[in-house]
């Protein structure tokens, strides 16, 4: 769809160009200006859907809470094991 945008703003610049009325220059000039526009900022919006994240694998607080506590235990058993005994 940006492909589309930019080729119609060709083309209306083209028309202000081969016109020979200044207000019909005028509205093909805007009318240019307005849809490559909205061509690059199709483009940008493109590139970043393509780069941003998937939301699904976000980690909701609960989770994370859950794996720290986890973390937290198998660190302790880790070094509860790795303690020698003292007499």
């Amino acid at each position: 769809m940006p492909w589309v945008y930019l080729l119609l703003a060709i083309a209306a610049f083209g028309l202000a160009l081969k016109t020979t009325s200044p207000g019909l220059m005028a509205v093909g000039l805007l009318a240019a200006l307005g849809l490559m526009i909205a061509g690059v900022m199709s483009l940008l919006a493109r590139r970043l859907d393509n780069t941003s994240r998937d939301v699904s694998v976000i980690i909701d607080p609960v989770e994370l809470r859950r794996l720290r506590e986890q973390a937290e235990a198998r660190k302790l058993a880790a070094s509860s094991q790795s303690e020698p005994t003292q007499r």
